[in-house]
């Protein structure tokens, strides 16, 4: 884990607007109770699950503070940073709020990855049960490094995008498949595939030019990315339900009233159990907009398949284990113990 130390003798970064208004603010003497403008880093586009969860967010923070916190969200990257720049430039100031792949903040603490392990979760009810078992892990991180979690996107179950039908493990053999984190770069090194962990704003070029031929993603991203232009095939393999996580700079958020704290909690709260309800239908919609494109959906893939996979992702969860050391024991027996 990185140290509040480290963090501040990092790179410096310039400030955000939201920043030098609060600076301003306190040198005049005024008390921090009126108007203020955040921006908010979104990689994925405006139509995704996330994006749209965002959107909800800021609407609940402008209904419940009657307009006194307008919150302008940045999504396809448009602010410069994607989810790998995001805990930093979030830490640092350069940016207020925002909505970061889980698994690209695995640098700063395995915890990161759990979401992502291969295999664990079966459904969305399992993935609710995992995330709240672990969120005083994660608020802890963000914490530590002057930040605040405010709420969690979780993504439709993750699949394979590819050009041609996906269908033992044979087919797996030299392929060059993008991967969103370390845990599925192991998973698919172990059975024998080429893998190649790409930022989100990377993918769509990388299968353009055939840099890659397949893509470790839910449907719901494929569908946002037109993947059918590149691609034939999506195999739901249910290899894991990531999330991505929805993080604020803990200064900003300190330096407003008590209100508008606690405005912004209740809209984070209120946009949490939004975005549960709303992935539990996702895929069933991601699916008919495939369908409309003439992508083949292997739903279910063959047994085959899974278990090769599954064999494969044993390390995984085995090195995961061993890096998080008994906080990462601890989850995953509680977890199991509910099931």
């Amino acid at each position: 884990m990185i140290s509040k130390t480290t963090m501040k003798n990092s790179s410096f970064k310039p400030l955000s607007k939201t920043s030098m208004v609060l600076g301003m603010l306190l040198v005049s003497g005024y008390s921090y109770a009126q108007s203020i403008n955040m921006d908010f880093s979104n990689e994925y586009n405006a139509t995704s699950i996330h994006a749209q969860g965002d959107a909800y967010f800021i609407d609940k923070v402008k209904e419940l503070t009657d307009g006194d916190i307008g919150i302008t969200l940045h999504t396809g990257g448009a602010l410069g940073f994607n989810s790998g720049d995001h805990f930093y430039a979030v830490a640092d100031g350069a940016v207020d709020i925002a909505d970061t792949l889980s698994g690209t903040m695995s640098g700063i603490d395995s915890i990161f990855l759990l979401s992502s392990l291969p295999f664990i979760v079966e459904d969305i009810e399992d993935a609710r049960r995992l995330y709240e078992i672990a969120k005083p892990y994660y608020e802890e991180v963000f914490e530590d490094n002057d930040q605040i979690l405010l709420y969690a996107s979780p993504w439709p179950p993750s699949g394979i995008w590819s050009k041609t039908a996906i269908a033992n493990q044979s087919d797996l053999e030299n392929l060059k498949i993008r991967t969103f984190d370390r845990n599925g770069t192991e998973t698919f090194r172990n059975v024998g595939a080429s893998p190649v962990s790409l930022s989100w704003g990377d993918v769509v070029p990388q299968l353009a030019t055939g840099g890659i031929s397949a893509v470790l993603t839910s449907a719901e991203a494929g569908a946002n990315g037109s993947f059918w232009e590149h691609q034939d095939h999506f195999s739901a393999v249910q290899y894991a339900i990531p999330l991505n996580m929805v993080h604020m700079n803990k200064a900003v958020f300190d330096s407003l009233s008590a209100e508008q704290q606690q405005a912004l909690l209740e809209a984070a709260n209120l946009t949490d159990q939004h975005n549960w309800a709303a992935v539990e239908v996702r895929t069933e919609e991601n699916y008919q907009t495939l369908g409309e494109h003439d992508v083949a959906i292997s739903d279910p893939v063959s047994a085959d398949l899974l278990n090769a996979l599954s064999e494969a992702s044993t390390s995984v969860v085995e090195n995961w284990l061993e890096n998080t050391g008994d906080m990462g024991q601890s989850i995953l027996t509680e977890f199991r113990g509910e099931q």
